[in-house]
């Protein structure tokens, strides 16, 4: 059977692996009867057993899938907190996926996040994540708040220390967009923010990457976009247009058109119908998309409804976008080629 590696998955600590220090602050916490998973004035229900890594794992056996890249929680973000606060939540987010990791080698490759705003502390946190504890994927929200309360994007030449470090290491780095509520003041109605608003977030970032010619000043880097960068698809011509009528707005700026299909820049699968899939794949190529599920969370491909896990890609097959050996590509030697590595082995 071909390896199956899902490259966009989550993962939730048990209630009792969250320290005091970080329910008493009212961080993050999980109900004694896994319930609901809870931050101060924030609650989402847990609405599969598969959060945990228990039941994790008997959804993997049951769903074939082989081996799983677990993100890190975009609640963990740290974004707004003080350093000392930073730390906490990273050393907590990112020790409980050592844990993860090095429990389980066969079934997971667990990412790590770091305390953007403070870049000391951050690449701190990236030496002890990569060379102690074994992390080799590098997370980052698309948009952070820096030490002056402003919210910019994490596309941004003030990141360059960081991002340097990173390719020096040579990294596989996954950009997923959280925190939208916090900078974009729309009354939340109708899952706006997961539905539109993250998706806008995911383009907003790729837009400041690609301009900022970012893959060709860290070509070690190998980025992959949440979501397949659903909007970031649809608006290259926007983007190129732009920058023909008003170069004035784009000085220092490469043309959008440049870094269209670089080999360092991925985008996992879970794009939810096969047409936007289509215009994936003719954009970016077929070689740069990786198997995403996004589970267990209730917008990933789960095992329910009309729903199972791999059924965009099992689309594309039948629509005649992707052949079967494409297929098992995005399944398993495209995630490598993103990783670095074969986790498999």
């Amino acid at each position: 059977m071909p390896i199956k590696i899902n490259g966009h998955a989550h993962l939730l600590p048990y209630p009792e692996q969250v320290p005091q220090s970080i329910k008493d602050q009212e961080i993050f916490w999980i109900a004694d009867d896994r319930s609901f998973m809870y931050q101060k004035d924030w609650s989402r229900p847990i609405t599969d057993p598969s959060f945990f890594l228990d039941k994790k794992l008997e959804w993997m056996e049951r769903n074939g899938i082989d081996h799983e890249v677990i993100l890190t929680l975009s609640q963990l973000y740290g974004n707004g907190s003080s350093p000392e606060e930073a730390t906490a939540i990273c050393h907590f987010q990112n020790n409980f996926h050592a844990e993860v990791q090095a429990e389980h080698p066969k079934k997971f490759t667990c990412g790590f996040v770091i305390p953007l705003a403070y870049t000391d502390l951050a690449i701190r946190e990236i030496d002890r994540c990569v060379n102690e504890l074994g992390l080799k994927v590098l997370c980052i929200p698309t948009h952070y708040q820096n030490k002056d309360g402003q919210w910019i994007s994490s596309a941004d030449r003030a990141l360059a220390p960081l991002y340097k470090y990173a390719d020096e290491l040579g990294l596989a780095v996954e950009i997923h967009p959280y925190d939208g509520p916090k900078f974009i003041k729309l009354p939340d109605m109708f899952w706006r923010y997961h539905l539109v608003w993250m998706c806008a977030q995911t383009a907003d970032h790729y837009h400041f990457y690609t301009l900022l010619d970012f893959p060709r000043l860290y070509p070690n880097l190998r980025v992959c976009y949440a979501h397949g960068n659903q909007f970031g698809q649809v608006n290259v011509g926007r983007r190129s247009r732009a920058y023909t009528g008003r170069p004035d707005l784009f000085e220092e700026a490469v043309d959008p058109l440049k870094n269209i299909g670089a080999k360092n820049i991925f985008f996992d699968s879970i794009v939810h119908d096969v047409l936007s899939f289509d215009l994936l794949r003719k954009r970016s190529g077929t070689s740069q998309i990786i198997a995403g599920l996004d589970n267990p969370y209730p917008l990933g491909e789960m095992d329910c409804d009309d729903c199972y896990p791999g059924k965009v890609i099992d689309e594309a097959v039948e629509h005649h976008m992707i052949t079967a050996e494409q297929k098992d590509q995005i399944w398993y030697e495209n995630v490598v080629r993103w990783l670095g590595f074969d986790p498999t082995r």
